[in-house]
Protein backbone atom coordinates (compact mmCIF):
# COMPACT_ATOMS: atom_id res chain seq x y z
CA UNK A 1 0.00 0.00 0.00
CA UNK A 2 1.92 3.26 -0.94
CA UNK A 3 1.66 6.34 1.27
CA UNK A 4 -1.06 8.43 -0.30
CA UNK A 5 -3.35 4.96 0.25
CA UNK A 6 -2.31 4.43 3.94
CA UNK A 7 -3.25 7.93 4.85
CA UNK A 8 -6.24 9.14 2.44
CA UNK A 9 -8.70 8.38 5.20
CA UNK A 10 -6.99 10.59 7.87
CA UNK A 11 -8.25 14.02 8.92
CA UNK A 12 -6.18 16.54 8.09
CA UNK A 13 -5.11 17.69 11.55
CA UNK A 14 -3.72 13.96 11.95
CA UNK A 15 -2.10 13.92 8.66
CA UNK A 16 -0.15 16.97 9.78
CA UNK A 17 0.75 15.27 12.98
CA UNK A 18 2.40 12.15 11.71
CA UNK A 19 4.06 14.22 9.27
CA UNK A 20 5.60 15.84 12.15
CA UNK A 21 5.93 13.05 13.75
CA UNK A 22 7.93 11.42 10.39
CA UNK A 23 10.32 14.46 10.55
CA UNK A 24 10.95 14.59 14.44
CA UNK A 25 11.86 10.73 13.96
CA UNK A 26 13.92 11.17 10.78
CA UNK A 27 16.01 14.17 12.58
CA UNK A 28 16.33 12.19 16.13
CA UNK A 29 17.82 9.48 13.57
CA UNK A 30 20.84 11.54 12.71
CA UNK A 31 21.28 12.65 16.34
CA UNK A 32 22.01 9.10 17.83
CA UNK A 33 25.12 8.74 19.23
CA UNK A 34 26.07 6.16 16.83
CA UNK A 35 25.46 8.10 14.11
CA UNK A 36 27.45 11.19 15.47
CA UNK A 37 30.17 8.83 15.79
CA UNK A 38 30.00 7.68 12.73
CA UNK A 39 29.92 11.29 11.33
CA UNK A 40 33.04 12.44 12.75
CA UNK A 41 34.77 9.59 11.60
CA UNK A 42 34.10 10.74 7.97
CA UNK A 43 35.52 13.84 8.25
CA UNK A 44 38.36 11.79 9.91
CA UNK A 45 38.35 9.51 6.83
CA UNK A 46 38.03 12.47 4.24
CA UNK A 47 40.60 14.75 5.60
CA UNK A 48 43.76 13.27 4.76
CA UNK A 49 43.04 12.60 0.72
CA UNK A 50 43.87 16.11 -0.50
CA UNK A 51 46.89 16.26 1.43
CA UNK A 52 48.24 13.67 -0.89
CA UNK A 53 46.30 14.84 -3.67
CA UNK A 54 44.66 18.65 -4.90
CA UNK A 55 46.51 20.40 -2.20
CA UNK A 56 49.95 18.69 -2.30
CA UNK A 57 48.95 19.65 -6.37
CA UNK A 58 48.53 23.54 -5.43
CA UNK A 59 52.11 23.10 -3.06
CA UNK A 60 53.98 21.73 -5.89
CA UNK A 61 52.63 24.26 -8.45
CA UNK A 62 53.77 26.76 -6.43
CA UNK A 63 57.09 25.10 -5.62
CA UNK A 64 57.65 24.87 -9.47
CA UNK A 65 57.62 21.70 -10.12
CA UNK A 66 55.87 20.93 -13.71
CA UNK A 67 52.67 20.22 -15.15
CA UNK A 68 53.73 16.28 -16.10
CA UNK A 69 55.23 15.65 -12.87
CA UNK A 70 52.18 17.16 -11.03
CA UNK A 71 49.76 14.76 -13.31
CA UNK A 72 52.00 11.91 -12.39
CA UNK A 73 51.23 12.47 -8.81
CA UNK A 74 47.82 10.82 -9.23
CA UNK A 75 49.54 7.70 -9.11
CA UNK A 76 50.54 8.45 -5.28
CA UNK A 77 46.60 7.46 -4.73
CA UNK A 78 47.79 3.77 -5.49
CA UNK A 79 46.98 2.45 -1.98
CA UNK A 80 43.34 3.41 -2.22
CA UNK A 81 43.43 1.18 -5.03
CA UNK A 82 45.36 -2.01 -3.57
CA UNK A 83 43.61 -1.45 0.18
CA UNK A 84 41.37 -4.76 -0.98
CA UNK A 85 45.08 -6.74 -0.08
CA UNK A 86 45.57 -5.83 2.83
CA UNK A 87 41.63 -5.04 4.44
CA UNK A 88 41.08 -9.01 5.13
CA UNK A 89 44.34 -8.40 7.41
CA UNK A 90 42.81 -5.74 9.00
CA UNK A 91 39.87 -8.10 9.56
CA UNK A 92 41.41 -10.93 10.77
CA UNK A 93 44.75 -9.46 12.90
CA UNK A 94 45.34 -8.28 16.13
CA UNK A 95 47.65 -5.12 16.90
CA UNK A 96 48.98 -6.01 19.94
CA UNK A 97 48.18 -3.86 23.03
CA UNK A 98 46.01 -1.79 21.22
CA UNK A 99 43.66 -4.85 20.37
CA UNK A 100 43.52 -6.16 23.80
CA UNK A 101 42.74 -2.84 25.67
CA UNK A 102 40.27 -1.07 22.53
CA UNK A 103 38.52 -4.21 21.24
CA UNK A 104 39.38 -5.32 17.21
CA UNK A 105 37.93 -2.25 15.75
CA UNK A 106 38.63 0.37 17.90
CA UNK A 107 42.34 -0.56 18.27
CA UNK A 108 42.41 -0.89 14.59
CA UNK A 109 41.00 2.61 14.35
CA UNK A 110 43.47 4.51 16.88
CA UNK A 111 46.26 2.42 15.33
CA UNK A 112 45.67 3.33 12.07
CA UNK A 113 44.97 7.26 13.19
CA UNK A 114 48.25 7.47 15.08
CA UNK A 115 50.50 6.09 12.36
CA UNK A 116 48.42 8.76 9.84
CA UNK A 117 49.41 11.53 11.97
CA UNK A 118 53.14 10.65 12.10
CA UNK A 119 52.71 10.60 8.03
CA UNK A 120 51.10 13.74 7.88
CA UNK A 121 53.98 14.89 9.79
CA UNK A 122 56.61 13.33 7.67
CA UNK A 123 55.07 15.35 4.50
CA UNK A 124 55.24 18.57 6.21
CA UNK A 125 58.90 18.45 6.78
CA UNK A 126 59.34 17.77 2.86
CA UNK A 127 60.43 20.34 0.44
CA UNK A 128 58.93 20.01 -3.06
CA UNK A 129 60.93 22.56 -4.47
CA UNK A 130 63.87 20.82 -3.65
CA UNK A 131 63.10 16.99 -3.60
CA UNK A 132 59.65 16.61 -5.10
CA UNK A 133 60.37 12.80 -5.33
CA UNK A 134 60.87 12.82 -1.11
CA UNK A 135 57.70 14.56 -0.91
CA UNK A 136 55.47 12.18 -3.18
CA UNK A 137 57.02 9.71 -1.07
CA UNK A 138 56.11 10.72 2.21
CA UNK A 139 52.29 11.62 0.60
CA UNK A 140 52.43 7.85 -0.17
CA UNK A 141 53.12 6.91 3.28
CA UNK A 142 50.10 9.53 4.09
CA UNK A 143 47.93 7.34 1.43
CA UNK A 144 48.61 3.92 2.74
CA UNK A 145 47.65 5.03 6.35
CA UNK A 146 44.69 6.83 5.57
CA UNK A 147 43.35 3.99 3.02
CA UNK A 148 44.37 1.63 6.26
CA UNK A 149 41.98 4.35 8.32
CA UNK A 150 39.17 3.81 5.74
CA UNK A 151 39.20 0.45 5.46
CA UNK A 152 38.51 0.15 9.25
CA UNK A 153 35.90 3.11 9.26
CA UNK A 154 33.75 1.00 6.93
CA UNK A 155 33.44 -2.30 8.26
CA UNK A 156 33.40 -0.07 12.13
CA UNK A 157 29.98 1.66 10.10
CA UNK A 158 28.82 -1.25 9.06
CA UNK A 159 28.90 -3.48 12.44
CA UNK A 160 27.93 -0.89 14.79
CA UNK A 161 24.93 0.53 13.19
CA UNK A 162 21.45 -0.96 13.51
CA UNK A 163 19.49 -1.32 10.46
CA UNK A 164 17.77 1.56 11.09
CA UNK A 165 20.77 3.74 11.49
CA UNK A 166 22.26 2.30 8.64
CA UNK A 167 20.82 5.03 6.44
CA UNK A 168 21.50 8.29 8.48
CA UNK A 169 24.86 6.72 9.45
CA UNK A 170 25.66 6.15 5.13
CA UNK A 171 24.44 10.14 4.73
CA UNK A 172 26.04 11.41 7.77
CA UNK A 173 29.35 9.81 6.72
CA UNK A 174 29.22 10.87 2.93
CA UNK A 175 28.53 14.38 4.03
CA UNK A 176 31.50 14.81 6.92
CA UNK A 177 33.80 13.21 4.60
CA UNK A 178 33.57 15.87 1.48
CA UNK A 179 33.46 18.32 4.24
CA UNK A 180 37.20 16.52 5.89
CA UNK A 181 38.33 17.28 2.15
CA UNK A 182 37.27 20.38 2.24
CA UNK A 183 38.88 21.58 4.83
CA UNK A 184 41.98 19.86 3.93
CA UNK A 185 42.16 22.11 0.33
CA UNK A 186 40.42 25.50 1.19
CA UNK A 187 40.88 25.44 4.80
CA UNK A 188 44.64 24.16 4.27
CA UNK A 189 45.61 26.77 1.66
CA UNK A 190 43.73 29.59 4.22
CA UNK A 191 46.12 28.48 6.85
CA UNK A 192 48.94 28.18 4.56
CA UNK A 193 48.12 32.01 3.38
CA UNK A 194 47.32 32.91 6.85
CA UNK A 195 51.11 32.06 8.16
CA UNK A 196 52.39 33.69 4.71
CA UNK A 197 51.01 36.90 5.73
CA UNK A 198 52.13 36.46 9.09
CA UNK A 199 55.64 36.30 7.90
CA UNK A 200 56.56 33.12 7.59
CA UNK A 201 58.48 32.20 4.28
CA UNK A 202 56.60 29.73 1.88
CA UNK A 203 58.11 26.81 2.32
CA UNK A 204 57.10 27.31 7.01
CA UNK A 205 53.96 28.00 5.47
CA UNK A 206 53.06 25.11 3.94
CA UNK A 207 55.00 22.84 6.82
CA UNK A 208 53.05 24.60 9.69
CA UNK A 209 49.76 24.00 6.94
CA UNK A 210 50.03 20.16 6.60
CA UNK A 211 51.18 20.12 11.16
CA UNK A 212 47.83 21.73 11.88
CA UNK A 213 46.19 19.36 9.38
CA UNK A 214 47.77 16.60 11.68
CA UNK A 215 46.55 17.91 14.54
CA UNK A 216 42.60 17.71 12.87
CA UNK A 217 43.13 13.95 12.54
CA UNK A 218 42.97 14.09 16.58
CA UNK A 219 39.00 14.27 16.00
CA UNK A 220 38.93 11.17 15.14
CA UNK A 221 41.04 9.60 17.54
CA UNK A 222 38.83 11.01 20.36
CA UNK A 223 36.16 9.68 18.54
CA UNK A 224 37.23 6.48 18.27
CA UNK A 225 38.08 6.50 22.09
CA UNK A 226 34.75 7.75 22.67
CA UNK A 227 33.19 4.88 20.79
CA UNK A 228 31.88 1.88 21.92
CA UNK A 229 33.25 -1.81 20.04
CA UNK A 230 30.38 -2.93 18.00
CA UNK A 231 28.52 -5.79 19.19
CA UNK A 232 29.21 -7.88 15.83
CA UNK A 233 32.73 -7.23 16.00
CA UNK A 234 32.61 -8.33 19.45
CA UNK A 235 30.52 -12.08 17.85
CA UNK A 236 32.80 -12.45 15.25
CA UNK A 237 35.90 -12.36 17.55
CA UNK A 238 34.20 -14.89 19.40
CA UNK A 239 33.26 -17.11 16.48
CA UNK A 240 36.96 -17.04 15.10
CA UNK A 241 38.65 -17.15 18.81
CA UNK A 242 39.80 -20.82 17.88
CA UNK A 243 40.98 -19.90 14.65
CA UNK A 244 44.58 -19.19 14.04
CA UNK A 245 45.61 -15.77 12.10
CA UNK A 246 46.78 -17.36 9.04
CA UNK A 247 43.21 -19.11 8.38
CA UNK A 248 40.82 -15.97 9.67
CA UNK A 249 42.87 -14.32 7.20
CA UNK A 250 42.56 -16.99 4.27
CA UNK A 251 38.46 -16.68 5.65
CA UNK A 252 38.08 -13.05 4.99
CA UNK A 253 39.47 -12.81 2.19
CA UNK A 254 38.79 -16.17 0.28
CA UNK A 255 35.03 -16.12 1.17
CA UNK A 256 35.03 -12.21 0.06
CA UNK A 257 36.53 -12.81 -3.73
CA UNK A 258 34.50 -16.14 -4.18
CA UNK A 259 31.34 -15.08 -3.11
CA UNK A 260 31.63 -12.26 -5.09
CA UNK A 261 32.74 -13.80 -8.34
CA UNK A 262 30.43 -15.97 -9.04
CA UNK A 263 27.51 -13.68 -9.41
CA UNK A 264 26.11 -13.16 -12.84
CA UNK A 265 27.47 -10.36 -14.90
CA UNK A 266 30.22 -9.62 -11.88
CA UNK A 267 33.26 -8.56 -14.30
CA UNK A 268 31.10 -6.12 -16.17
CA UNK A 269 29.83 -4.96 -12.76
CA UNK A 270 33.55 -4.31 -11.43
CA UNK A 271 34.24 -2.40 -14.80
CA UNK A 272 31.30 0.04 -14.03
CA UNK A 273 32.67 0.43 -10.58
CA UNK A 274 35.87 1.76 -12.21
CA UNK A 275 34.34 3.60 -14.45
CA UNK A 276 31.62 5.50 -13.20
CA UNK A 277 33.47 8.45 -10.81
CA UNK A 278 36.64 8.70 -13.82
CA UNK A 279 35.09 11.93 -15.44
CA UNK A 280 35.30 13.15 -11.96
CA UNK A 281 38.57 12.47 -10.91
CA UNK A 282 39.92 12.99 -14.51
CA UNK A 283 38.93 16.49 -14.15
CA UNK A 284 39.37 16.23 -10.21
CA UNK A 285 43.61 15.99 -11.09
CA UNK A 286 44.22 19.34 -12.41
CA UNK A 287 41.41 21.44 -11.06
CA UNK A 288 43.22 22.91 -8.12
CA UNK A 289 46.76 23.53 -11.15
CA UNK A 290 44.36 24.73 -13.52
CA UNK A 291 42.72 27.40 -11.17
CA UNK A 292 46.21 28.82 -10.14
CA UNK A 293 47.61 28.37 -13.71
CA UNK A 294 44.78 31.13 -15.13
CA UNK A 295 45.75 33.45 -12.84
CA UNK A 296 43.85 33.15 -9.69
CA UNK A 297 45.81 33.00 -6.41
CA UNK A 298 45.20 29.63 -3.90
CA UNK A 299 43.64 32.55 -1.59
CA UNK A 300 40.59 32.91 -4.41
CA UNK A 301 40.18 29.06 -5.08
CA UNK A 302 40.33 28.76 -1.06
CA UNK A 303 37.60 30.94 -0.46
CA UNK A 304 35.41 29.79 -3.16
CA UNK A 305 35.88 26.37 -2.45
CA UNK A 306 35.23 26.72 0.83
CA UNK A 307 32.45 28.90 0.77
CA UNK A 308 29.87 27.89 -2.16
CA UNK A 309 31.91 24.75 -2.30
CA UNK A 310 30.66 23.83 1.30
CA UNK A 311 26.97 24.70 0.25
CA UNK A 312 26.92 23.20 -2.73
CA UNK A 313 28.40 19.38 -1.19
CA UNK A 314 26.24 19.65 1.19
CA UNK A 315 22.70 20.65 -0.71
CA UNK A 316 24.78 18.48 -3.71
CA UNK A 317 24.75 15.34 -0.57
CA UNK A 318 20.73 15.89 0.28
CA UNK A 319 20.03 16.32 -3.56
CA UNK A 320 21.78 12.92 -4.18
CA UNK A 321 19.55 11.65 -1.27
CA UNK A 322 16.02 12.57 -2.56
CA UNK A 323 17.47 11.46 -6.16
CA UNK A 324 17.96 8.00 -4.67
CA UNK A 325 14.42 8.10 -2.88
CA UNK A 326 12.62 9.43 -5.49
CA UNK A 327 14.02 6.86 -8.27
CA UNK A 328 15.36 3.19 -8.80
CA UNK A 329 18.92 2.69 -8.53
CA UNK A 330 19.34 1.94 -12.35
CA UNK A 331 17.58 6.06 -12.93
CA UNK A 332 19.84 7.44 -10.40
CA UNK A 333 23.10 6.06 -11.20
CA UNK A 334 22.41 7.74 -15.20
CA UNK A 335 21.36 11.45 -13.38
CA UNK A 336 24.27 10.71 -11.36
CA UNK A 337 26.89 9.69 -13.49
CA UNK A 338 25.26 12.76 -16.74
CA UNK A 339 25.10 15.53 -14.38
CA UNK A 340 28.82 14.97 -12.93
CA UNK A 341 29.88 14.62 -16.68
CA UNK A 342 28.20 17.90 -17.79
CA UNK A 343 29.69 19.90 -15.01
CA UNK A 344 33.33 19.77 -16.55
CA UNK A 345 31.83 21.60 -18.84
CA UNK A 346 31.87 24.85 -16.60
CA UNK A 347 35.78 25.09 -16.19
CA UNK A 348 36.08 24.32 -20.10
CA UNK A 349 34.11 27.80 -20.21
CA UNK A 350 36.23 29.47 -17.30
CA UNK A 351 38.78 28.65 -19.74
CA UNK A 352 37.36 30.95 -21.78
CA UNK A 353 36.47 33.73 -19.51
CA UNK A 354 39.81 34.08 -17.99
CA UNK A 355 40.22 35.43 -14.24
CA UNK A 356 36.31 35.76 -13.11
CA UNK A 357 35.32 35.44 -9.84
CA UNK A 358 31.62 34.47 -10.49
CA UNK A 359 32.71 32.03 -13.19
CA UNK A 360 34.92 30.46 -10.69
CA UNK A 361 32.18 30.41 -8.31
CA UNK A 362 29.71 28.75 -10.79
CA UNK A 363 32.48 26.37 -11.70
CA UNK A 364 33.14 25.53 -8.28
CA UNK A 365 29.39 25.61 -7.56
CA UNK A 366 28.73 23.61 -10.47
CA UNK A 367 31.53 20.89 -9.48
CA UNK A 368 30.69 20.18 -5.90
CA UNK A 369 26.90 19.85 -6.28
CA UNK A 370 26.91 16.92 -9.00
CA UNK A 371 29.81 15.28 -7.62
CA UNK A 372 28.18 14.95 -4.51
CA UNK A 373 24.90 13.80 -5.83
CA UNK A 374 27.13 10.89 -8.02
CA UNK A 375 28.98 10.19 -4.14
CA UNK A 376 25.64 9.48 -3.00
CA UNK A 377 24.57 7.25 -5.28
CA UNK A 378 27.62 5.58 -5.82
CA UNK A 379 28.15 4.32 -2.22
CA UNK A 380 24.29 3.32 -2.22
CA UNK A 381 24.70 1.40 -5.21
CA UNK A 382 28.56 -0.11 -3.72
CA UNK A 383 26.94 -0.82 -0.19
CA UNK A 384 23.89 -2.94 -2.17
CA UNK A 385 27.03 -5.18 -3.89
CA UNK A 386 27.90 -6.10 -0.23
CA UNK A 387 24.99 -8.46 0.55
CA UNK A 388 27.09 -11.39 2.74
CA UNK A 389 27.31 -9.63 6.35
CA UNK A 390 30.66 -12.42 6.54
CA UNK A 391 32.68 -10.41 3.98
CA UNK A 392 31.10 -7.01 3.80
CA UNK A 393 33.98 -5.30 5.35
CA UNK A 394 36.62 -6.48 2.77
CA UNK A 395 34.05 -6.57 -0.19
CA UNK A 396 33.62 -2.88 0.36
CA UNK A 397 37.54 -2.30 0.56
CA UNK A 398 37.73 -4.57 -2.69
CA UNK A 399 34.82 -1.74 -4.09
CA UNK A 400 35.91 1.39 -3.33
CA UNK A 401 39.74 -0.01 -4.19
CA UNK A 402 38.66 -0.25 -7.48
CA UNK A 403 36.56 2.80 -7.52
CA UNK A 404 40.25 4.50 -6.58
CA UNK A 405 41.75 3.13 -9.92
CA UNK A 406 40.35 5.72 -11.89
CA UNK A 407 41.53 8.70 -9.51
CA UNK A 408 44.73 6.72 -9.45
CA UNK A 409 46.05 5.20 -13.05
CA UNK A 410 43.83 5.91 -15.38
CA UNK A 411 43.83 9.53 -14.36
CA UNK A 412 47.85 9.81 -13.77
CA UNK A 413 48.03 11.10 -17.89
CA UNK A 414 45.88 13.69 -17.16
CA UNK A 415 48.65 16.87 -16.86
CA UNK A 416 50.14 15.67 -20.18
CA UNK A 417 46.67 15.83 -21.82
CA UNK A 418 45.77 18.92 -20.57
CA UNK A 419 49.21 20.66 -21.45
CA UNK A 420 48.53 19.03 -25.32
CA UNK A 421 45.68 20.06 -25.92
CA UNK A 422 45.01 23.07 -23.58
CA UNK A 423 42.87 23.87 -20.64
CA UNK A 424 39.54 24.79 -22.59
CA UNK A 425 39.94 21.08 -24.76
CA UNK A 426 40.88 19.63 -21.66
CA UNK A 427 37.70 20.01 -19.79
CA UNK A 428 35.61 18.74 -22.87
CA UNK A 429 37.97 15.57 -23.15
CA UNK A 430 36.83 15.22 -19.02
CA UNK A 431 32.92 15.04 -20.30
CA UNK A 432 33.41 12.60 -23.02
CA UNK A 433 35.79 10.01 -20.67
CA UNK A 434 32.32 9.23 -18.99
CA UNK A 435 30.48 7.62 -22.03
CA UNK A 436 32.32 4.25 -21.31
CA UNK A 437 30.70 4.22 -17.83
CA UNK A 438 27.13 4.53 -18.86
CA UNK A 439 27.87 2.07 -21.95
CA UNK A 440 28.15 -0.46 -18.82
CA UNK A 441 25.12 1.30 -17.19
CA UNK A 442 22.67 1.28 -20.52
CA UNK A 443 24.19 -2.84 -20.64
CA UNK A 444 23.92 -3.75 -16.83
CA UNK A 445 20.35 -2.68 -16.97
CA UNK A 446 19.52 -4.26 -19.86
CA UNK A 447 20.56 -7.83 -18.18
CA UNK A 448 18.68 -6.98 -15.15
CA UNK A 449 21.58 -6.43 -12.88
CA UNK A 450 19.71 -3.50 -10.93
CA UNK A 451 16.83 -5.45 -10.36
CA UNK A 452 18.52 -8.47 -8.96
CA UNK A 453 20.31 -6.21 -6.62
CA UNK A 454 16.71 -5.46 -5.28
CA UNK A 455 15.57 -2.10 -3.65
CA UNK A 456 17.98 0.12 -2.40
CA UNK A 457 17.47 2.82 1.04
CA UNK A 458 19.53 5.72 1.33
Amino acid sequence: MTAPEATSDVPATQKQTLKSTSWRDSLAVYLQPRVLIVLLLGFSSGLPLALSGSTLQVWMKEAGVDLGTIGLLALIGTPYTLKFLWAPLVDALHVPLFTQVFGRRRGWLLFSQLLLIAAILVLAMADPARSPWFAAFAALLVATTSSTQDIVVDAFRVESLPESEQAAGMASYVAAYRVGMLVSTAGALFIVSGFESSGLARPSAWMWGYVVMAALILIGAVTALAATEPAQSKGAEAATHAQNAAERVAHAALGAFSEFLTRKDALAALAFVVLFKFTDAFSGTMTAPFVIDIGFSKVDYAAIVKGVGLAATLIGGFAGGFVARRYSLAASLWIGGVVQAIANLSFSWLAHVGVNQWALAFAITAENFTSAIGTVIFVAYLSALCRNPLHTATQYALLTALAAVGRTYLSSGAGYVAQYVGWSAFFVICVLVAIPSLLLLAWLQRRGHFDELGPVRI
